[in-house]
């Protein structure tokens, strides 16, 4: 009996033996799997000044704009502008026909010198008492009167020239030589191009960052070109328009670029507020889970790089960046975070990573 049963427990030997051998061969890809680290693209925290901004649509419009118009009735004798010319102030424009005034103002210079010549005379005599003191008066109201419509009749006069009231270019004109022109006829307008104005609306919520010296830029939709011309607030209106729930600013700027032209439609950037040094990070390093916002940061453990998950508060962005304030402890400029891909990678507090740099260089944003 004892013959029969020893070969096949040799052979048990030998198959358990095989199993172990198996068995360790299988545990062996496992501990390597354990092992592997997740390759992450970094970049370092930053401090950078970040500014609030609003983006709204304006219209822009010359710094002074006039419709001239005549301010007596009387046919036009010459028209001394050309269309679309620079004029200077007090440039005369337009000519009407003072043939009448000129009779009229030649009457009232005779009856003025006159009514001098009887004043003088009546002084005379009321100093002699050959005079009554009643007599002397008439003559020095007589006077009066003679000056009085003298000088009416030199300021119509007057304005049969019709000037620019200031530099400007002409625009076009609506009279010829020969037409007849009254205070209700618009002769042409004049624009005052050496500085531009924008118009726009800005919300209710935001009228409060708003104040003269705000500064913006503009960009024009109805060019070609992508360069921006800066901008500072004059004017924010006191009063919020029911209708549309905001408040009418108006701008000046700085240097308006070539192409603009009064009436077109242009793009702001309204600057609300600049938060100086602030700690920024990609907005793809952003991590919202349920138990709130997270950024991935590197951390040391037992020599190898590791997934320290830090809980944050976001503040402002602006172009690609992210305003971070962390809710515990502190995050110090420099310290390295998972840059990129947070939400598709298979990470875990303690996770092994590998750190690869930035495909993109984080330092090439919109942060300020």
């Amino acid at each position: 009996m004892s013959l029969f049963f020893r070969p096949n427990l040799a052979l048990g030997l030998i198959l358990s033996a095989l199993l172990v051998t198996a068995c360790s061969k299988r545990a062996a890809p496992s501990t390597a799997a354990v092992s592997l680290k997740q390759p992450v693209e970094i970049v370092a925290l930053e401090r950078r000044d970040m500014a609030e901004t609003l983006n709204l649509v304006g219209s822009l419009a010359a710094n002074e704009t006039a419709q001239l118009r005549a301010e007596i009735s009387g046919q036009v004798r010459e028209v001394m502008f050309f269309e679309g010319e620079q004029v200077k102030k007090e440039q005369v424009l337009v000519k009407i026909d003072d043939s009448e005034l000129r009779a009229q103002l030649a009457q009232a210079e005779s009856r003025f010198k006159l009514a001098g010549l009887n004043r003088r005379r009546s002084e005379n005599l009321a100093e002699e008492q050959s005079m009554s003191q009643a007599e002397a008066d008439r003559a020095q109201a007589d006077y009066s009167s003679a000056e009085a419509e003298l000088s009416l009749l030199r300021a119509r006069l007057a304005k049969t020239e019709i000037k620019a009231p200031f530099d400007g270019i002409v625009g076009a004109r609506s009279i010829s030589p020969g037409d007849y022109v009254t205070a209700a006829k618009v002769i042409t307008t004049l624009d005052d191009l050496s500085r531009m104005k924008i118009d726009f609306q800005v919300p209710e919520r935001f009228v409060g960052k708003v104040k003269s010296g705000t500064t913006f830029s503009v960009r024009s939709r109805s060019t070609n070109s992508e360069s921006q011309s800066a901008g500072t607030v004059y004017f924010v209106s006191s009063v919020i328009d029911r209708a549309t729930r905001s408040s009418q600013v108006k701008g000046y700027l700085d240097h308006a670029e070539a192409g603009l032209k009064p009436g077109m439609f242009a793009s702001i950037e309204l600057i609300l507020e600049i938060r100086r040094a602030v700690l920024i990070a990609p907005e793809g390093a952003i991590l919202a889970t349920p138990r709130g916002t997270q950024i991935v940061a590197v951390a040391k453990a037992g020599g190898d790089d590791v997934a320290d998950f830090v809980p944050v508060e976001l503040g402002l962005r602006a172009k690609g960046f992210v305003e971070i304030q962390p809710v515990k402890g502190r995050l110090e400029e420099d310290r390295k975070i998972v840059a990129s891909g947070v939400g598709a990678l298979i990470l875990y507090p303690g996770a092994k990573l590998e750190l690869l740099p930035q495909k993109k260089e984080f330092r090439s944003g919109g942060a300020n």
